[in-house]
């Protein structure tokens, strides 16, 4: 999500510590005391201005979240959200989604989420895509054996592109939605894009894909 530079977004983050973690390399191997609990941790890589991450931290208090983006007026807008609602199982790092082994140990992060990735739809930007095999083993590190991606799409391209290469990676395809908005699934959190684009009548993909044996 592309927006345009937010006057005052660094000093925003920068004065709230208790939710923007600014040295993430230091908690690497230690979010479970960064949280002050031993929840389940659960992230969402590209969580854009965060109505995904804080409607998932509202609706299950008992997990912990933490919103992944790289882009500063972004994240800023995600701060406002997680501020709005005081919600102490909410953190937020400014990092790449492909660097997140640096700040994750092996299998510390329990579940994570891919909402409304960008599509790179050209072939010679494919290693760009996030579910492309080398973020796939990014994020089979980080997760626990048997951990899982859930991953929201408007683009049926990439959608397509995803199972086969989930597929391709040996991941188990457990759920497939082809039309969230008009199936029975509960507990649907929506992001900014799923909103826009529910609107306008298109299609949203799903699937939940579950790593095996390391």
């Amino acid at each position: 999500m592309r927006v345009r530079n937010r006057k005052g977004a660094s000093e925003l983050l920068e004065k709230n510590p208790q939710y923007v973690i600014l040295n993430p390399e230091a908690c690497k191997g230690k979010w479970s005391e960064i949280f002050g609990n031993n929840h389940s941790i659960h992230i969402e890589v590209g969580s854009g201005k965060g109505n995904f991450v804080t409607g998932m931290a509202a609706q299950n208090p008992d997990i912990n979240y933490i919103g992944i983006d790289i882009q500063l007026s972004v994240l800023s807008y995600a701060l406002d959200k997680v501020l709005a609602a005081g919600l102490p199982n909410v953190k937020l790092l400014r990092v790449d989604g492909s660097s997140l082994a640096n700040y994750f140990e092996n299998g510390e992060i329990d579940q994570l989420y891919l909402n409304f990735s960008d599509p790179w739809p050209k072939k010679r930007h494919e290693k760009r895509r996030l579910t492309y095999k080398t973020f796939l083993d990014t994020f089979k590190e980080i997760l626990p054996e048997g951990g899982e991606i859930h991953f929201k799409t408007d683009n049926r391209g990439l959608f397509e592109y995803s199972l086969a290469s989930f597929s391709k990676y040996g991941m188990t395809l457990q759920e497939v939605w082809l039309d969230l908005h008009a199936s029975d699934y509960e507990g649907n959190v929506m992001t900014e894009y799923e909103e826009k684009f529910s609107k306008k009548g298109q299609v949203i993909y799903r699937v939940e894909a579950k790593f095996n044996k390391k």
